[in-house]
């Protein structure tokens, strides 16, 4: 009977535990279902979310509850807002409401129809079906007549109800019906694009004429990056919409997550003055670093603070060399020729090393291509440099044929000459780059009298307003720029 007992309790101790760890599941899913972090970590198990996701899910969760109309997120690249805004809050979204239409917008068509994939798959899911049986996308990628239900890359239906999701690159069709949610992710790829004029106003007119004649009076817009620019789409939003206030019913709710804290303790983010975002990722030292490197780009980028440029474009002294530093290198050169008449041709002569890039010897003058072709296959030759780069931009083409010509006229077999079009604004790139060229470049000792000209024009280069020359530094640009060949650069180098 004892034994009996035994195997009885256990019986029924058994079938405790089992029915307490079916309740627990259920709690679980209950609560996967109504708050989107509790659903990220249900569909997504290897996610970590770190102290400040769990404000950031809350707020995405309000959304979701209708609570916040028009939200604009901030905060810097690499800490995880897409995993939220445009993974798993689309999915839970129509979970909640399969009868929503939803548009995504980003910088590229590639990058939507990735994110239109990686929804289509969190939907797919077997955790998903789990917590919301009824969304369900067609198993085909065309409309069929028994379901009905369209699936693409670019698109897909809910089976069964008025649901969708449409993802499309800044400049794609939006045409159909309404939109309910529209989720714009990082609409600038990069500093080139928020930094131009062009680009910027580009975009303003496609949200003007394309995503927002979608929107109807209970639409809720959601716009999630990284700020580049002061008068980027969220700053032209906040100038003419403001932010959210008693007085203000129609404005933004906005919430900004910098690289580093400044100030008190917050509800939203209870950080000390001082502290980085996700030192697990990102510590204060490495943050710390890229701040050194351009802090002006770091207050946009990384602390979501843009203004207006100011000043001087090198803020510090360049750094110089007594003697050249031994180590694995190649003797290269960069060459802009003269775009007109005033301008001025550049060929720098440098040595780059892993970790920087140290000025040989440089031309600089208005002298016409009679005179530089002949002096620029002389210091080439003289100092047998290994690669040449010049821009075929206005004539560069001709110039480097003559100047290749030169070089064997000389015997000099060993100098290549490669071309390439520049089609980069100038004056981005000039600003983009400035911290590498201060950080990088290194000029030898006494420079200032060596190249007299060349000093003048780089330490009076204005951030913003008309400088009369920017050949100096547009080539000087070019040297960091070609670091980037080895690291799979932009660039196309013709031959």
């Amino acid at each position: 009977m004892n034994n009996l007992k035994l195997k009885d309790n256990g019986f029924y101790e058994s079938k405790i535990m089992e029915n307490d760890i079916e309740i627990l599941a259920e709690q679980v899913k209950r609560q996967s279902r109504t708050n989107l972090l509790d659903f990220t970590l249900f569909t997504f198990a290897a996610f970590k979310p770190a102290q400040f996701h769990r404000h950031y899910y809350d707020i995405l969760t309000k959304f979701t509850n209708g609570d916040i109309k028009k939200l604009m997120i901030f905060m810097p690249p690499q800490t995880g807002k897409t995993e939220g805004a445009t993974r798993r809050l689309p999915a839970f979204l129509l979970g909640h409401n399969p009868d929503l239409r939803i548009g995504i917008i980003s910088y590229s068509s590639t990058r939507a129809r990735k994110f239109n994939r990686e929804i289509q798959r969190i939907i797919d899911d077997d955790e998903y079906r789990k917590l919301f049986p009824e969304t369900k996308l067609s198993g085909k990628n065309v409309v069929t007549v028994s379901v009905n239900a369209l699936r693409n890359s670019e698109e897909f239906e809910i089976v069964g109800f008025d649901g969708s999701l449409k993802s499309v690159g800044i400049g794609g069709a939006l045409t159909g019906d309404k939109i309910d949610i529209l989720i714009i992710d990082d609409v600038y790829k990069d500093a080139m694009s928020a930094w131009s004029p062009v680009v910027r106003q580009n975009i303003e007119d496609w949200f003007d004429t394309v995503a927002d004649t979608r929107l109807h009076n209970d639409s809720q817009i959601l716009i999630v990056f990284t700020r580049w620019h002061e008068k980027d789409l969220a700053g032209r939003l906040l100038d003419i919409q403001g932010e959210f206030s008693e007085g203000n019913s129609s404005g933004w709710i906005v919430i900004k997550y910098p690289s580093i804290k400044i100030g008190e303790p917050t509800e939203l983010d209870e950080r000390e003055d001082g502290e980085p975002l996700w030192p697990e990722r990102h510590s204060l030292e490495k943050t710390l670093l890229i701040k050194k490197r351009n802090p002006h780009i770091f207050e946009s980028l990384y602390q979501q603070n843009p203004k207006p440029l100011q000043g001087l474009m090198y803020e510090s002294e360049f750094k110089t060399y007594e003697l050249l530093p031994v180590g694995e290198k190649i003797r290269k050169a960069y060459i802009d020729t003269a775009d007109e008449g005033k301008d001025y041709l550049c060929a720098i002569v440098y040595d780059e090393y892993a970790f920087g890039n140290y000025v040989i010897d440089l031309l600089y003058t208005q002298k016409p291509m009679e005179y530089t072709e002949i002096k620029t296959a002389e210091m080439l030759s003289k100092h047998e440099v290994a690669v040449a780069v010049i821009e075929s931009n206005n004539g560069g083409r001709g110039f480097a044929r003559n100047v290749e010509k030169n070089l064997r006229t000389m015997e000099n077999n060993k100098t290549q000459i490669k071309w390439f079009y520049q089609s980069l604004n100038k004056n981005v790139r000039i600003f983009v780059n400035s911290g590498e060229v201060q950080n990088l470049i290194y000029f030898p000792k006494e420079w200032q009298k060596l190249y007299l000209l060349f000093h003048s024009s780089l330490i009076q280069y204005m951030k913003v307003g008309k400088n009369e020359h920017d050949d100096a530094e547009d080539a000087l640009t070019g040297t960091v720029e070609f670091r980037k060949k080895a690291t799979g650069g932009k660039y196309v180098i013709e031959t």
